[in-house]
């Protein structure tokens, strides 16, 4: 975390992959809340508010990879602006591509109707039809919006206690848009921050084609228009919410049903399934036989292993479907390789990650699926 004095709390929402208790004993330091059980994303982090200390608070999801000068950069741009709210963040996906949530304005009935009939996705920057992702301002620099992306949430304690923080009547999804829109009507200034990226993974929560995102997302929507918007507009939203629900429901149906008939597994990383991978491993030379010794003790299947110098431009020579890992460590930094996942953004290239030292190896190819995990003691 740089210069920074700061505290960090994390809140285990009863978590089957025993991660808490090997944690626990590598940082000692940290503060964990391990709850007995599920008790949904605003109700735990608003635990974490409950103890936390310091002059600002930073909400931020488990499945993020952060550059180290990230919150340093962040802390900058609030103090220059007395007027600010909140602050989101660039964010990219697992594979390099911009997440679109990064910025977003308050849902309304027109822009949901828009969104449903798919006409957002057809005309990704138009003012008119993609009003709700924003899609008409520059990702590539900073901008007043509304929403900010619960994944990476910065607000000072300040006003926090003035508005509250986040809303318990949410389980997951819509509680940002809530919190958001209370800090706005509060006078202050939500602002999208473009000086530094992260990497979201997404996916790792609720898959977003499956029935239960589309419950628990357009009811989340429900709850945000019953208790924030009135009269006329309110009764058409809603409206539009339950079509959405219902031919939401139905496209996933079909299409999880289509899934299931046309089903193949694809190994990736995966020990000892599937046909061996061609894997190139970004990473300087210390870092590259660290992860060599990696893969063996994992049991992980390699066609072919080779490596590609940190800062190398991306090669049109690249056999498809082949696995590229950047090894994070001295004079490779996640600042850098957050850079280079951009770079190589390719379509046939599965994108994954290892720290120094940490005895794994993450990834997400699809913010529709879960990613990707091996340890060396197997997948996990």
């Amino acid at each position: 975390m740089g210069n920074i004095q700061a505290e960090v709390i994390v809140v285990d929402n009863h978590s089957s992959n025993q991660s808490l208790a090997y944690l626990q004993p590598l940082f000692p330091w940290v503060q964990f809340i391990a709850n007995t059980e599920n008790i949904g994303f605003a109700k735990a982090n608003n635990q974490a508010v409950a103890i936390a200390k310091g002059e600002y608070c930073l909400f931020l999801n488990p499945d993020t990879l952060i550059a180290e000068d990230c919150f340093d950069q962040c802390l900058e741009f609030l103090r220059a602006h007395p007027n600010a709210g909140g602050l989101g963040i660039r964010m990219i996906d697992g594979s390099g591509q911009f997440l679109p949530e990064s910025k977003r304005a308050f849902p309304s009935a027109i822009t949901a109707f828009y969104k449903l009939v798919g006409l957002s996705a057809l005309f990704p920057k138009s003012r008119l039809f993609n009003k709700y992702s924003l899609g008409y301002l520059s990702p590539n620099e900073n901008q007043v919006v509304d929403v900010l992306a619960g994944a990476f949430f910065m607000v000072s304690s300040r006003i926090l206690a003035t508005v509250g923080s986040f809303d318990e009547r949410f389980f997951m999804y819509a509680e940002d848009i809530d919190l958001s829109y209370r800090i706005q009507q509060a006078g202050f200034t939500n602002y999208y921050f473009s000086g530094s990226t992260i990497i979201h993974f997404k996916g790792e929560s609720t898959r977003k084609g499956s029935l239960n995102y589309v419950l628990l997302f357009y009811n989340a929507m429900r709850v945000f228009v019953i208790k924030n918007y009135k009269g006329k507009s309110a009764r058409v939203f809603s409206f539009f919410i339950q079509i959405a629900i219902v031919f939401r429901g139905l496209f996933s149906f079909v299409t999880q049903l289509i899934k299931r008939l046309s089903h193949h597994i694809f190994s990736g990383l995966t020990p000892q399934k599937g046909q061996p991978q061609e894997v190139l491993a970004v990473a300087n030379h210390l870092e590259f036989e660290e992860l060599s010794r990696f893969l063996t003790t994992a049991g992980v299947r390699v066609a072919s292993f080779k490596q590609v110098l940190p800062n190398t431009p991306p090669s049109s020579k690249i056999q498809p479907n082949t696995t590229l890992i950047f090894c994070q460590g001295p004079g490779f930094s996640w600042k850098q390789v957050i850079n280079q996942t951009e770079n190589w953004r390719n379509n046939t290239l599965s994108l994954r990650f290892h720290a120094k030292n940490s005895r794994s190896i993450i990834g997400s190819d699809s913010k529709e699926t879960s990613g990707e995990a091996v340890a060396n003691t197997g997948t996990f």
